[in-house]
């Protein structure tokens, strides 16, 4: 009887080890799963995102150079007239982050800084200079200078820099629905991410 009753003792620890070691690698199996899938998804939106737009800005260049005191002066001016194409790109190649198996985490370590460029074409109207006050390369330098730093600014406050940020959001949630559906963690600077509210919090 005893033989019988160590018997079966040993056949059911088998059985619950078994078990065990069974859920354990289908445990472990699925891990690697979504692990993959989520992957897989970072690579999908590890793109380049563009967002066009177009500017124009009307400047009023004036140079007075004083001649014999100032009474009298060499003036030149030029009316400028500029398009310029703007884009703004956020080059999610450059995304960087950890996959944590362990805790079921994906932490995103960095966000790309927005890479915004011009494109600007000069032209100038009612261009006149004294004789004694030519333009030079240094105006027309001057010129596009401070252009440039004004449709930088007007892109900044545009609704350029938002509609880039909003397609930035749309490409980053495609990450958080999938780490959300399979029940693991998005973490950014140690902050965990559940919604998309708390998505566009972190990039404002």
């Amino acid at each position: 009887m005893k033989k019988v009753l160590v018997g079966a003792i040993i056949a059911l620890a088998s059985v619950l080890i078994y078990k065990s070691c069974a859920d354990d690698n289908k445990q472990k199996t699925v891990l690697e799963e979504n692990s993959m899938l989520i992957q897989q998804e970072l690579k999908n939106v590890s793109k380049l995102i563009v967002t066009e737009g177009h500017f124009v800005e009307v400047y009023n260049y004036k140079d007075s150079r004083e001649l014999f005191g100032p009474l009298v002066t060499a003036d030149k001016k030029a009316l400028v007239v500029v398009n310029a194409e703007a884009t703004i790109a956020y080059d999610l190649s450059k995304l960087t982050y950890d996959v944590d198996e362990a805790t079921k985490t994906i932490k995103i370590i960095q966000i790309p800084e927005p890479e915004i460029k011009l494109n600007p074409d000069f032209e100038y109207y009612d261009v006149t200079a004294d004789y004694l006050n030519p333009f030079s390369a240094k105006d027309y330098n001057n010129i596009k200078k401070t252009v440039n730093a004004s449709l930088m600014k007007k892109v900044e406050a545009s609704s350029l820099r938002t509609n880039a940020e909003n397609r930035l959001v749309s490409e980053l949630s495609r990450i958080l629905v999938l780490t959300n559906s399979m029940g693991w963690t998005l973490v950014f600077e140690e902050t965990p991410v559940l919604n998309m509210e708390e998505l566009d919090l972190i990039l404002d």
